[in-house]
């Protein structure tokens, strides 16, 4: 048995990787496209990512940071840059 064929089912094509990019959703915005985002990344649905964000907030408090951190970090659909990552840019280009 080749090393080709015992390691076919576990190979997964480059495309793959590329369409599953964490981006913030232009689609399922409730407030900044996060919670979209990370449901079709997870290929979960937003219900379940937003509940889950709600329940933590209410437990731990920290998690409505992480959702600020999220937005700015992650880029939107159609967007090659963070809202962090064009701010920096914009300040260093002046």
């Amino acid at each position: 048995m080749s090393t080709n064929t015992a390691d076919a089912p576990f190979a997964a094509p480059a495309d793959q990787y590329e369409s599953r990019r964490l981006r913030r959703s232009a689609d399922d915005r409730m407030l900044g496209g996060v919670a979209g985002g990370i449901a079709r990344y997870l290929d979960i649905d937003v219900t379940i990512v937003r509940v889950a964000i709600v329940a933590l907030t209410l437990l731990t408090g920290t998690t409505a940071a992480l959702y600020i951190a999220a937005w700015l970090l992650i880029p939107a659909d159609g967007d090659d840059q963070s809202v962090a990552a064009a701010w920096i840019a914009r300040r260093r280009n002046r």
